[in-house]
């Protein structure tokens, strides 16, 4: 039956539906376009906001067949291709440390060891079936198929036992320079390096915007040429090494840097023990060389220093050391002319009175300015002379002798045709203002484990001519008896700035070895010293090197004898106190000097805590002096009981 009622309920409904959906079109219309607007805003927003992608994003990129234009750069990818059957741990240093701007990206890729295995098993087979064929048709052995097979087996048995892995191995280098012959020479350059290591390598042609994206910071091997490697050679071109210099004997010099380690290590273990040690003032060098000489000593090693500063007292008097003052006034006195007491039974007493008379001769060039040939001939003849005059002869017992002074030299040399002007010049040495220092018989004795010869009292002009004859009558010491023995000789570039005794440090150097003494200068103004041609040579002959922080200044002159890298130089400038890079034969390390609360109590150079040492002195002896007055006062003894 119809209902009417029933049709408008129908049609009210359905006008309700549609209505209701029109009001959806136009509110998702309405959110449509509000949507477009905050983007449009977001875009309008984000292009006004510098990122870090424009900070270092290039201002263009120009492609070229074996190169890009990088902004003013040029840059060159070059990858390797092939490598040799045999390679060194190592063999990448010296592209990591060249001096130019470089990117390196290393791509290891594992493969499957069952994979590798069946590979190899198929190769095997192939190889034999080779040999065989060869042996049956009685054709000479190949040596690179054998070569092959036994590679193939070892590797397979590494594989099966798990001892290495099987990688496919992608290097690239990317080089940046500011002109396109820069850029052709350093490609070159590290090409020629690659070629010394039999290892092959290429330019990418065509290739280059792959090549710079492969080596930028994002982990992209948009070239993916890559070579076949196990574990070990992989791990041999791996660019971070671990400078570790800790061995079984020897001292704590300090802190590895690298890896937080020790160094522990025996100088004398080396080719020789000499040593160089290179900083500016208050790096701390001397500090490093006292802690040292704290340390050797309780390894049962000599130790002679000479301190032209008087640093060396406090640990002298710590140690039961023998300080030795050299001085105009002081009564510690040391002669030039003395002979070594025993230097074996295969030395002839001509060649030692020979060797006296060339190191004498050297002291009086000093002392008296530059010879001229005929001066430098009366000289010669004139101290051959005053050692004959004490019956220093070459058929003399030389244990038995007593030697001249200086001022049997000058009365020889006034007895002399032409030697008048030269006993005149001599005289202040014997008769004048200097005569205090070097007219007097030894009376220095050197029978501790640690001598200290201060030469802080004297001029300036004095100085280097004591240093002179204090390190001839060690050198003299040191030959009579072979011991493991330490020489330090502080302010080293006072010795240097005379050719006579540059020439002696560096004789002396050369030679000790075989008298078991190790040699340590140390010197701040490194110009003086690199600049001499026996500063190099000293240099050159020490084992060991110690370079604590550096001026600006001669930090060219450092880089250049040590072949440092850019990131050891900058290392050198902006280190601090008691840090640097330490030097043992072809190792290198940084370090940080460190050492115990007690140790730096004995070798610190601080003013400030030097005062405050002597405060607390001062302090401790007032209170024990008060503490015996109490115990010695009426009442304060022990009570008897009767």
């Amino acid at each position: 039956m119809f209902n009417p009622n029933q049709v408008q309920k129908q049609e009210a409904e359905e006008l309700e539906r549609k209505r209701q959906q029109v009001l959806a079109a136009v509110e998702s219309q309405q959110s449509i376009d509000t949507t477009r607007e905050l983007i449009e805003q977001e875009k309008a927003f984000r292009r006004g906001i510098v990122t870090i992608k424009d900070l270092i994003a290039p201002a263009s990129l120009q492609r070229f067949p074996d190169y890009l234009r990088l902004g003013e750069k040029f840059v060159r990818t070059i990858f390797v291709i092939n490598y040799p059957r045999y390679i060194s741990v190592g063999w990448f240093a010296p592209i990591i440390n060249l001096n130019s701007t470089i990117d390196i990206s290393m791509f290891f890729y594992p493969i499957s060891s069952p994979i590798v295995l069946k590979q190899l098993k198929k190769k095997v087979g192939t190889l034999e079936a080779q040999i065989i064929s060869d042996a049956e048709k009685g054709a000479a052995r190949d040596p690179l198929r054998e070569t092959a097979l036994q590679d193939i087996e070892a590797l397979r048995d590494a594989l099966t036992q798990g001892t290495e892995k099987f990688f496919q191995f992608a290097l690239y280098v990317t080089i940046y320079a500011d002109t396109k012959e820069e850029l052709d020479r350093e490609s070159d350059e590290i090409e020629n390096i690659f070629g010394s290591r039999l290892v092959y390598s290429r330019r990418s042609f065509y290739q280059s915007e792959q090549g710079f994206n492969s080596t930028m910071p994002i982990g992209n091997d948009e070239l993916y040429i890559a070579f076949n490697m196990n574990s070990s050679p992989i791990a041999s071109s791996f660019p971070f090494m671990s400078s570790e210099l800790t061995s079984d004997n020897g001292i704590l010099y300090g802190i590895n840097r690298h890896n937080n380690s020790l160094i522990l290590f025996d100088r004398f273990s080396l080719q020789n023990a000499n040593t160089v040690v290179f900083a500016t003032s208050g790096a701390g060098k001397s500090y490093a060389i006292k802690l040292e000489v704290l340390r050797s000593l309780m390894m049962g090693t000599d130790v002679i220093i000479i301190d032209p500063e008087y640093e060396y007292k406090h640990l002298s008097d710590a140690v039961g050391g023998t300080y030795v003052n050299i001085s105009l006034s002081s009564e510690n006195k040391i002669n030039p002319f003395d002979l070594p007491r025993s230097i074996g039974g295969d030395s002839r007493a001509e060649d030692v009175i020979r060797s006296a008379v060339i190191t004498t001769k050297g002291l009086i060039r000093l002392m008296l300015g530059d010879l001229n040939h005929q001066e430098d001939s009366i000289v010669d003849r004139a101290l051959l002379e005053t050692f004959a005059k004490k019956d220093i002869t070459a058929e003399a017992d030389l244990t038995k002798v007593e030697p001249p002074i200086m001022r049997d030299l000058q009365d020889v040399l006034e007895g002399m045709e032409g030697g008048a002007d030269l006993a005149l010049r001599l005289r202040k040495y014997t008769e004048g203002t200097f005569a205090g220092l070097l007219n007097n018989p030894t009376n220095v004795r050197m029978d501790n484990q640690l001598v200290c010869f201060s030469v802080r009292d004297l001029e300036d002009e004095l100085r280097p001519i004591a240093i002179y004859t204090i390190i001839n009558y060690i050198w003299n010491t040191v030959r009579s008896e072979v011991k493991r023995r330490i020489l330090v000789i502080d302010e080293a570039w006072w010795m240097m700035q005379h050719e006579d005794s540059a020439k002696f440090i560096y004789a002396l150097v050369k030679r000790c070895r075989k008298y078991y003494l190790g040699v340590t200068t140390i010197t701040q103004d490194v110009n003086d010293f690199l600049t001499s041609p026996y500063g190099q040579a000293i240099v050159t002959n020490s084992s060991l090197q110690l370079l604590l922080k550096q001026s600006p200044a001669a930090m060219a002159l450092v880089q250049k004898t040590f072949n440092l890298t850019e990131g050891e130089k900058y290392l050198l400038l902006e280190c601090g106190v008691g840090e640097g890079i330490f030097f043992a034969g072809s190792k290198h390390a940084a370090i940080k000097i460190v050492a115990s609360y007690t140790e730096d109590q004995l070798i610190t150079t601080d003013p400030k805590q030097l005062l405050e040492i002597e405060e607390a002195k001062k302090e401790f002896a007032a209170s024990v002096e008060s503490q015996g007055q109490i115990e010695g006062a009426p009442g304060g003894g022990e009570q008897i009981e009767l």
